[in-house]
């Protein structure tokens, strides 16, 4: 019988555009993952005029109390980091004990976040068929690439797959993660399966299968672990109710904390006995468990 090889969960807070603009804000998202103990805080990188379309720049945020500017376009500029910032906040992290790593949409963002070669890369689910930017992380970038498949069919993650390999990259670098795209998502669409069928089809050719939740609560991400994601990302903040579409389905900190604990409890618990009578249950065999001696009749 074949078994998933467990190992301690990797677990990734995703910042994001969380912080609301504010390098004070995010210094202190990174210090509240650190003390709930995540592996990993995430920001994002966009180049808005590159990303946005001159129409898709210049009409409004869809949801206007959300808005950080008067156009979409001026909205994204708002929330986004320089190189510089970005520079300081990996330093800071790394100062206090956590690591940095990015999200990356487009090519010169990408270009940027690999000048700060972090441990990993990030390619979101919006754009995991920008080849273009994937041939940069690819040819340019030699730690390993994360990929979201939201929103991807089973031919487009094929094809990306089969992108990497054709550099014999893909089995080393590439790390898939399961992930439906929606803010929160209903657990009946979370499709938790998904990460057995990727294992079953992708875990010989790529890395590693990773699980990016958007759901509510906590019990969803335990279960992801046990079907065999290594990585564990949630959105985090410090408070759900402020201003930006993300802050719906991100964790606090106290659910951020009871995540990594109960991750790592379950970590703990996925093994086997060691024999038939664990020492811990000798008194109770002693004293509560009826023997009988077999024989033959």
């Amino acid at each position: 019988m074949n078994y998933v090889q467990y190992q301690r969960p990797k677990i990734v807070a995703e910042i994001g555009c969380n912080h609301m603009g504010s390098m004070d804000t995010a210094k202190e998202l990174i210090s509240l993952a650190r003390d709930c103990k995540a592996d990993y805080v995430k920001f994002q990188k966009r180049n808005p005029r590159e990303l946005l379309t001159d129409e898709q720049f210049n009409a409004p945020h869809p949801v206007l109390y959300h808005a950080y500017g008067s156009t979409y376009g001026a909205h994204r500029e708002r929330l986004e980091f320089t190189i510089r910032q970005h520079w300081e906040l990996k330093q800071y992290a790394e100062s206090i004990g956590i690591s940095y790593a990015c999200s990356v949409w487009d090519v010169t963002s990408a270009q940027e976040i690999i000048s700060l070669n972090p441990d990993f890369i990030k390619v979101p689910a919006a754009s995991n068929c920008n080849f273009d930017m994937l041939k940069l992380l690819r040819d340019s970038y030699h730690e390993p690439v994360h990929l979201s498949v939201g929103m991807t069919t089973w031919k487009e993650i094929e094809n990306i797959i089969n992108f990497f390999e054709t550099e014999n990259q893909a089995r080393s670098r590439l790390v898939l993660y399961s992930c439906t795209s929606g803010y929160p998502v209903p657990f009946s669409d979370v499709c938790l399966l998904e990460i057995k069928k990727l294992m079953s089809h992708f875990e010989n050719r790529v890395k590693e299968i990773g699980f990016s939740g958007h759901h509510l609560g906590i019990a969803v991400d335990i279960a992801a672990f046990t079907l065999g994601a290594k990585w564990i990302e949630r959105h985090f903040t410090k408070d759900r109710s402020w201003k930006g579409t993300d802050h719906a389905a991100s964790l606090e900190v106290p659910g951020l904390q009871k995540l990594v604990r109960d991750l790592h409890h379950t970590y703990e618990a996925l093994n086997f006995k060691e024999k038939d009578i664990l020492d811990i249950e000798k008194p109770q065999l002693d004293k509560l468990k009826h023997q009988t001696l077999w024989k033959t009749f």
